[in-house]
């Protein structure tokens, strides 16, 4: 299985990187670093994460971000990483990709 992580969930992970940078030094390598392990669980475990809007969601083991993803053609292909605290209705229109 192949993963591919689709340009605005690296949009999104950047913006998380600078999120957490701002907030202290070293921050956002260790959240790029953990969002990126998550991701990498993907190569086993693809697929057996609830599905939410039509996108099967993989939460973060360190921060409060979900992995919106969907598995076409034996690819796991990463559409958005999004923090959970913005407004639920936010989440739903960025999900209309």
């Amino acid at each position: 299985m192949h993963i591919e992580i689709l340009d605005d969930a690296q949009k999104d992970m950047l913006q998380g990187t600078l999120f957490y940078e701002s907030q202290q030094y070293g921050a956002g390598d260790y959240f790029l670093e953990s969002i990126g392990s998550d991701i990498e669980s993907l190569y086993l475990y693809a697929g057996i994460h609830s599905i939410r809007d039509g996108y099967y969601v993989l939460l973060s083991k360190r921060f409060p971000y979900t992995i919106y993803y969907k598995i076409e053609d034996e690819i796991v292909k990463v559409y958005a990483v999004l923090d959970e605290r913005q407004n639920p209705h936010s989440i739903q229109e960025r999900l209309k990709l």
